[in-house]
């Protein structure tokens, strides 16, 4: 990951018969791969949004929703309705029969639809969440720009993606296991090896945490923040839509 991102092609209907090739396996391999810390993730993020049950949440990129059944059904921090957006149908399928077996799950609405043209009035929602969808978008100015116009003024923004750990120790065992054993893994389990090539390589061609901290400042959020969980394996950004007001500082910071 750096300032100055390897170009990759993600075309968009590409990089949706990928993940719909995969959604059978999909959530399978996020908990072997992840070790469970996927879970612990998504927990953060959704604290991190303070959320008082009123609001309501668009979860970009969801995949088979679990960023979203996150959303709904936190204790002590949940959402009164959530709108999750992908454009892998196949993902929202199985997202959508998940949902059907939730207790919380008929508070979430699947929507399919890209993140870069977000198929919802201007500031509809109180948060918007992205759990490690961001740099699949081929736009990522565009997207940003799409999550400011439908938060309503002092909405809230979540968003996690990989990063790199910035232990030198950590890094190179994570590099190693990022790019080794992990397609190897999940080509085996998913039976697809142009998924598990690509996630690697996204990763990498991907942003800087500083970088995309920076794109969201000039997209006109404020507060802007990358906080590194697990090491630095993953960043959970986090903004807030200005109210209209120009003040204070919108710088961007990681926190350690």
């Amino acid at each position: 990951m750096t300032d100055d991102p390897t170009p990759l092609r993600k075309d968009a209907r590409r990089i949706a018969g990928m993940f719909d090739a995969i959604a059978p396996r999909y959530d399978t391999l996020n908990r072997l791969l992840s070790a469970g810390f996927d879970r612990r993730w998504r927990a953060r993020a959704i604290d991190a949004l303070a959320l008082s049950g009123r609001e309501t949440v668009v979860d970009l990129c969801t995949g088979t929703g679990d960023l979203a059944l996150a959303a709904i059904s936190q204790p002590g921090a949940c959402a009164r309705r959530v709108v999750g957006v992908d454009f892998a149908g196949a993902m929202l399928s199985f997202g959508a029969a998940k949902l059907h077996k939730h207790p919380a799950g008929a508070s979430v609405r699947l929507v399919r639809g890209d993140a870069s043209k977000i198929p919802l009035a201007d500031a509809s929602a109180e948060a918007v969440t992205i759990g490690f969808g961001i740099r699949n978008v081929d736009d990522t100015l565009e997207a940003c720009r799409e999550i400011h116009r439908i938060l309503r003024p002092g909405g809230r923004l979540a968003i996690l993606e990989f990063g790199m750990p910035s232990t030198a120790a950590v890094r190179g065992l994570y590099r190693w296991y990022f790019t080794r054993a992990l397609p190897r893994v999940g080509r085996l389990v998913s039976r697809h090896a142009e998924a598990y090539a690509y996630l690697p390589a996204s990763v990498k061609a991907f942003l800087s945490p500083s970088a995309l901290s920076a794109l969201l400042a000039e997209s006109g959020f404020e507060d802007v923040r990358a906080i590194p969980l697990s090491f630095g394996v993953v960043y959970l950004h986090l903004a807030t839509r200005r109210d209209g007001a120009e003040s204070g500082d919108h710088r961007a910071a990681i926190i350690v």
